[in-house]
């Protein structure tokens, strides 16, 4: 079973959301994420997954929200596999140009998410990347085929031949996790963005959702006309993240930063996130 990931409990359900935890910070981001999930109205179990970085003291800040806690470890990939992604190597490679990431795990924790096909108790899961919010029910996600990913799109509309793993739908199946191992660690391979770029790889059919099942935070400023609060499902903080404290583009994000801090504390959160000013009625109100 390449060391399937071990859990508290039995599953509650068929269907699950998964998310996984590599740090205190990822940890503080999942509690938002499963507050928001359980605002959204879901049922579904809430699964956490977390490596061998997190200390499980910390994942009581979870208990609220009775997650199914599920410990891994990292894939069983060769060492030059190891070296070739390891952070100062795949950064020089493949640089974050566009915005700033703190340092918070080994790239190598991204591949943990392919352990979601090991998730055999699930007859379909999706995955929400720790550092998002549900703003609104997806449960017909679990509907949907596998594989399905938003793209992804947040500096112009070019970029919508390329999928974020931040949210996707999965089938959980021992045979395609192996084939996936198989797969992902050949000789002299570079997955310039890990799981992501992967993904796309092992699934290059892969089925387009919306972009409001997984906006991007950048589009706030970057591409402001396709904003819209109404239809926004997952809002996810890829780059700079809503618990970083100050940085160069705090004020730019400064509202959604609000609205992660209102999930993470429980205080505050919006009755009518619909009616929430978008960044044009912002602009707006600050050119009057």
């Amino acid at each position: 079973m390449h060391n399937a990931p071990e859990f508290d409990r039995p599953p509650g359900g068929r269907t699950a959301y998964v998310t996984l935890v590599t740090n205190r910070d990822y940890v503080l981001g999942a509690r938002a994420l499963l507050r928001s999930l359980r605002h959204a109205g879901t049922s579904a179990d809430l699964v956490v997954l977390f490596t061998p970085g997190v200390d499980e003291n910390d994942l009581k800040l979870l208990s609220a929200f009775s997650p199914r806690l599920g410990r891994c470890e990292r894939l069983p990939t060769s060492d030059g596999f190891n070296e070739r992604h390891e952070r100062g190597r795949l950064h020089q490679a493949a640089p974050f140009t566009k915005g700033g990431k703190p340092v918070f795990h080994t790239p190598l924790d991204n591949f943990v998410k392919l352990r979601l096909w090991q998730l055999s108790d699930y007859d379909r899961v999706v995955f929400i990347d720790a550092d998002a919010l549900v703003l609104k029910n997806c449960d017909k996600l679990f509907g949907y085929p596998e594989f399905c990913a938003a793209p992804n799109v947040y500096e112009s509309l070019r970029d919508f031949h390329r999928l974020n793993s931040g949210v996707f739908t999965a089938r959980p199946d021992e045979e395609t996790f192996r084939a996936m191992l198989e797969r992902l660690d050949q000789p002299d391979v570079f997955w310039r963005r890990t799981d992501q770029t992967f993904l796309e790889s092992f699934f290059p059919d892969w089925h387009g959702l919306p972009v409001f099942y997984n906006m991007l935070q950048y589009v706030w400023f970057n591409l402001p006309e396709l904003w819209d609060w109404k239809q926004i499902h997952v809002l996810h903080y890829q780059y700079e993240k809503p618990w970083q404290g100050e940085h160069d583009k705090s004020e730019k994000l400064r509202p959604l930063t609000d609205l992660w801090q209102a999930f993470a504390s429980g205080e505050g959160i919006p009755e009518f996130i619909a009616d929430l000013p978008g960044p044009q009625d912002l602009a707006a109100r600050q050119a009057s």
